[in-house]
């Protein structure tokens, strides 16, 4: 049959919905439950650019609090974990995985010549290429290429989102963008859609591929709703969009869907004006959010087989801006949590305020070695064919 604009259209918005499916989401055939040791990893944005240095605050250093007479934390309000570094007092539960030996604090985090706009600075950061690069996959798309490519049972990614992120989309491959597995199944459920599935003749290309994808969506849909319902979480988890989020991402990491990638999204820490309220209001939904998802995981003894990392697109200026706030920066600091941590704390030294390049930090770790690092060590894959060059791999996991 012919297919109608309107119906184009409707079969359209429902694969951008899903956002270009990949063919290897589908319900595997014998599932089995996943055992402890199949390791996850969750990818946490701070979209913005968070201020790191009111974030793990250098609470002896002098030029940070005569750079910031208003806006720096005072020693006695930050959660002192060393003697040198506190963190922002909205995270009181970091500071319980920091002395717990769950927290990993990677400073001065960066690259060569940094963009200070929001767009192509995450673009360097997403598809893990140098500044002068343009490269339109992303590097856990990437990852999903060189790990799927003939493989049985393919890994599988997923962005708790709308929209699905440049770093999810590899040449071949893509992750999956949903907000929540039952709206999704919901959508997808609807009779017209399946209808259309059922009477399609292959004819156009175009239409062609908007059918198979909705084809792949429809399976999609209901292997990840029906996994999802597999293993609930009965933890309480607050009723803020991260809170949401994570909670989805629990349910799925304690059911027996093959996912190792998980990717989420918190902001705007784009704080030039009234920082300190802001950068509040987020750490507190970050921190009440992490203090659900990880005793969930200790409840059901998966925390040493994820690790959460952070990351936001760049840091802030040294100094206060005369509106309460911090402008763009460069080097920033990175978290990681998981029970699975080979190095704990600190994992290198707080950034030297003293050797500043026009008022800004120097960054000491390229990110790509972080990303080098969680490629190899944590998830088992060939760094070096997914970012394209030898960066050196850290031990922190």
């Amino acid at each position: 049959m012919l297919i109608k604009r309107k119906e184009f259209l409707q079969i359209g918005s429902l694969a951008s919905a899903s956002l270009m499916m990949p063919k290897f989401l589908k319900a595997f055939e014998k599932p089995s439950l996943v055992p402890p040791g199949n390791k996850v990893m969750v990818v946490l944005q701070f979209s913005g650019g968070n201020d790191g240095l009111n974030t793990v605050i250098p609470i002896r250093n002098d030029i940070y609090y005569k750079s910031r007479p208003k806006l720096g934390i005072p020693k006695g309000q930050a959660l002192q974990v060393t003697d040198e570094a506190g963190l922002n007092p909205a995270l009181p539960y970091f500071k319980e995985l920091f002395d717990e030996g769950s927290l990993g604090i990677m400073n001065n985090v960066g690259y060569p010549n940094p963009d200070r706009s929001h767009f192509r600075s995450m673009d360097i950061w997403q598809s893990a290429s140098e500044s002068n690069e343009y490269i339109t996959t992303g590097w856990l798309g990437r990852y999903l290429d060189a790990q799927c490519s003939g493989c049985s049972k393919p890994t599988q990614a997923l962005e708790i989102d709308d929209v699905l992120s440049l770093a999810m989309k590899g040449e071949n491959l893509k992750g999956l963008a949903l907000k929540d597995p039952k709206q999704l199944f919901n959508s997808s459920n609807e009779k017209y859609f399946r209808e259309i599935n059922a009477t399609h003749n292959h004819e156009e290309a175009a239409v062609d591929y908007l059918y198979k994808t909705l084809s792949e969506t429809l399976n999609s849909a209901d292997y990840i709703y029906e996994q999802s319902r597999r293993n609930p979480s009965s933890q309480t988890y607050p009723a803020t969009q991260l809170g949401k989020n994570l909670k989805t991402i629990s349910s799925l990491v304690l059911s027996d869907i093959n996912t190792k990638v998980y990717y989420v999204s918190l902001g705007s820490f784009d704080t030039h004006v009234n920082q300190e309220s802001q950068q509040k209001r987020l750490f507190t939904e970050l921190n009440d959010a992490i203090t659900s998802f990880v005793k969930d995981l200790k409840n059901n003894n998966r925390f040493q087989d994820v690790t959460i990392m952070t990351f936001s697109e760049f840091g802030r200026r040294v100094a206060q801006n005369a509106s309460g706030g911090t402008d763009h920066g460069t080097a920033n600091n990175m978290f990681f949590i998981s029970g699975g941590l080979k190095e704990k704390g600190l994992l290198n030294p707080m950034a030297d305020l003293n050797d500043l390049n026009q008022g800004d930090l120097k960054h000491t770790v390229d990110f790509k070695s972080v990303y080098a690092t969680l490629l190899h060590n944590w998830l088992g894959a060939d760094d070096e064919k997914i970012l394209g060059n030898k960066y050196g791999v850290m031990s922190f996991v």
